[in-house]
């Protein structure tokens, strides 16, 4: 993590953020829907582009998984009731105590939470449901919140065809049967999503500075790390964090983000067919820093 990010008023945990982040996909598919064939989602009736929410934190934790100093919870390799159990034993072989649910019997097992909350970045981060197993260590609610992102254009997917030589049976290698397969694509597509940081939850879960260091980090370079032929090119174009200096907020939220809104000038094919992104101080509403993550997290 660079010093310049660290040093930032962005990775203060005690301060309220409120962020924009805008990301583009050139011939891909950002976040495909299972119950219609996995193609990319978009909101039926303006046709606009969607991405959840999970989705962007699962490319966050894959980001930080890969890094030696942030444990990840919620990870595909392990079960996340065995990773609550192994969180058990080291509190049993400390000499701590931790009940077992029993029947109706659902006791809270503080110190489990305590200790899943320090062995786990993405939980201290985003909060978890830590009851789904043998022990009830409650519900953590994370400080930091993500909205569903949404295409500024409407967009139009493709299903595109595709032949391929790696046939599935020894029969159509016989007889040189072609393959045929599809690939569900958006051309081009801008995408808006906000997040929101609060100070109160994160003092709750105790996370630090060099935690939300490592968000930012991670928000900067998921898609860096994150590639594959389904999902083309895609971009984090821009992101914008607005800090409070009063923890409760300084001001109305939307009203800060709404100042983050590009507009286009034809029929966008690609990022530069947008107009600059101009924010003036004077739109600040007193005690709010605007910093640009992108110009402050690769320093």
């Amino acid at each position: 993590m660079s010093d310049t990010l660290l040093a930032s008023t962005i990775t203060d945990p005690t301060k309220r953020h409120d962020f924009v982040f805008l990301f583009d996909v050139t011939n891909g598919n950002p976040n495909g829907d299972p119950d219609a064939d996995n193609t990319p989602r978009f909101d039926p009736e303006t046709r606009h582009g969607l991405v959840t929410d999970v989705c962007i934190k699962r490319k966050v934790r894959d980001y930080l998984h890969q890094m030696e100093d942030a444990n990840i919870f919620i990870q595909s390799d392990l079960s996340l009731n065995a990773r609550i159990e192994e969180q058990v034993d080291k509190i049993r072989k400390s000499g701590g105590k931790v009940e077992k649910k029993k029947g109706k019997s659902f006791p809270f097992n503080p110190n489990l939470q305590e200790g899943m909350n320090h062995a786990y970045l993405d939980i201290r981060l985003f909060g978890a449901v830590l009851s789904t197993g043998d022990y009830n260590a409650g519900q953590v609610r994370g400080p930091l919140q993500l909205t569903f992102s949404r295409s500024v254009d409407p967009i139009l997917p493709l299903s595109v065809t595709i032949t391929r030589q790696a046939r599935t049976t020894d029969k159509r290698t016989e007889t040189g049967t072609t393959e045929i397969g599809r690939k569900a694509i958006v051309p081009y597509a801008l995408y808006r999503g906000t997040g929101f940081f609060s100070p109160h939850l994160a003092e709750a879960v105790g996370l630090s500075r060099d935690d939300l260091g490592l968000f930012w980090l991670a928000m900067s370079r998921m898609f860096d790390y994150d590639r594959s032929a389904a999902r083309g090119e895609m971009v984090l174009r821009e992101a914008y964090v607005f800090t409070h200096d009063n923890p409760r907020g300084n001001a109305p939220a939307h009203k800060l983000l709404d100042l983050v809104r590009p507009s286009k000038v034809g029929a966008p094919r690609e990022y530069s067919e947008y107009a600059p992104i101009e924010i003036e101080e004077a739109n600040l509403l007193s005690g709010v820093t605007l910093t640009k993550l992108t110009d402050v997290a690769w320093g």
